[in-house]
């Protein structure tokens, strides 16, 4: 089976485990973008502890489920966002989050994996890649 867009595999498989309520799941491969978002999910709250596991391939990733996904999914095409296009949240924007307040964006900017919270705060646009809440 051919993947094509890891990320979003990634991120159906943790919707997926979590609605079964799963303490566990383990992600295949393991990518520095999925690790960096991961990170990113984890630092929100939205998953607990991350372990690498090196099985000689790509790397799996054994990520521990707190309960707290509702909706974990990719946005595609990965548009291009300006700062000013952050602070006043697009009609289309609007249609994946369920409130201002609840869920975040992420976006790749130049200094990293963000939600879209400190994008705003740093300054700075990126390209956004998928949604959580």
């Amino acid at each position: 089976m051919v993947m094509l867009d890891t990320l979003s595999n990634a991120l159906n498989e943790l919707t997926n485990a979590d609605r079964r309520a799963k303490k566990e799941v383990i992600i295949s491969p393991a990518s520095r973008l999925i690790i960096q978002t991961m990170r990113l999910l984890q630092s929100e709250g939205y998953i607990g502890e991350i372990e690498y596991i090196d099985d000689g391939r790509q790397g799996k990733l054994k990520i521990q489920l707190l309960g707290r996904i509702n909706k974990a999914a990719a946005i595609k095409p990965r548009y291009s966002l300006k700062v000013s296009e952050l602070s006043a949240l697009p009609e289309w924007l609007k249609k994946k989050l369920p409130s201002r307040e609840i869920g975040i964006l992420i976006i790749s900017t130049s200094k990293g994996i963000m939600s879209h919270h400190q994008t705003i705060k740093e300054n700075t646009g990126g390209i956004l890649l998928g949604y959580v809440y």
